[in-house]
């Protein structure tokens, strides 16, 4: 939704009054609360989505890991090897639990954060359109008004009169239309804008504990699954060594030598 301006809210100059109808204090006012909301809605919005592709992406990497564990457990090599079935076993143990944990979350999330935005989003069309009654309102207002004015600048005959007179009795309930929309919306946008807090603390305090909660049975699962596969209790270092070494033995078969 782009940004209020201040030519927004006269879309054409025909039939305008000469008597300013609504002070530029209370159309700035206005401005002011309604383009706070209307920023309010493009971050609601933008964040109900970057949520949806965050638990999306988190759902992706989860089962990319369990596949990966599977393949890992089919591969011929643990037919052959006990320690090294022993290994994958675990580890395909391990992303199965993280992969049902992390679905959990997700669905926690679901229900705690991004349903929740979706509803909030959905309230903004009905504030969308109040503030272009509003605007319908206003320029009803200034037409009939100009009208009245045109009925006071002409001489003051009985004809004449008798059109000032329905001019301004057709002017009436256009007035105090406007103003009630007006003051409506004026006493009731920065309420609006207020809510947001209380509407939204509840659903991020739940994403932190949804959070938390995962992360420390990510903790446990690893913990335990280092346990397992870490018999040897070897550094960074030591391993990377001990690779590279074998790593050099098979290099030097003759079926990879180079040329």
């Amino acid at each position: 939704m782009s940004a209020v301006t201040s030519n927004s809210w006269i879309p054409f100059k025909i039939g305008q009054p000469k008597k300013q109808i609504v002070s530029k204090t209370v159309e700035r006012d206005f401005e002011r609360e309604y383009e706070k909301l209307q920023k309010l809605e493009d971050q609601t919005k933008k964040l109900h989505k970057d949520m949806k592709k965050s638990t999306e992406a988190d759902i992706a990497m989860s089962k990319a890991a369990v596949k990966i564990s599977a393949d890992l457990l089919g591969n011929p090599l643990c037919e052959q090897d006990q320690v090294f079935l022993e290994s994958m076993t675990a580890l395909d143990t391990a992303m199965r639990r993280m992969d049902s944990f992390n679905l959990e979350k997700v669905n926690q999330i679901q229900k705690t954060v991004i349903d929740p935005l979706k509803k909030y989003s959905g309230v903004f069309p009905s504030l969308n359109m109040a503030v272009k009654r509003r605007e319908q309102a206003l320029q009803d207002y200034k037409r009939l008004q100009s009208k009245a004015e045109k009925y006071e600048e002409k001489e003051k005959t009985g004809p004449n009169m008798v059109k000032l007179h329905q001019a301004r009795e057709e002017l009436r309930p256009v007035r105090e239309d406007f103003e009630a929309k007006n003051q409506q919306l004026l006493d009731e946008m920065p309420k609006f804008y207020q809510s947001r807090i209380d509407y939204f603390q509840p659903s991020f305090e739940a994403l932190i504990r949804a959070q938390v909660v995962y992360f420390t049975e990510m903790h446990k699962i690893f913990s335990e699954l280092t346990d397992q596969i870490d018999q040897g209790a070897l550094t960074d270092g030591e391993r990377e060594r001990e690779n590279e070494a074998k790593l050099a033995e098979l290099r030097a078969l003759s079926i990879v030598a180079d040329d």
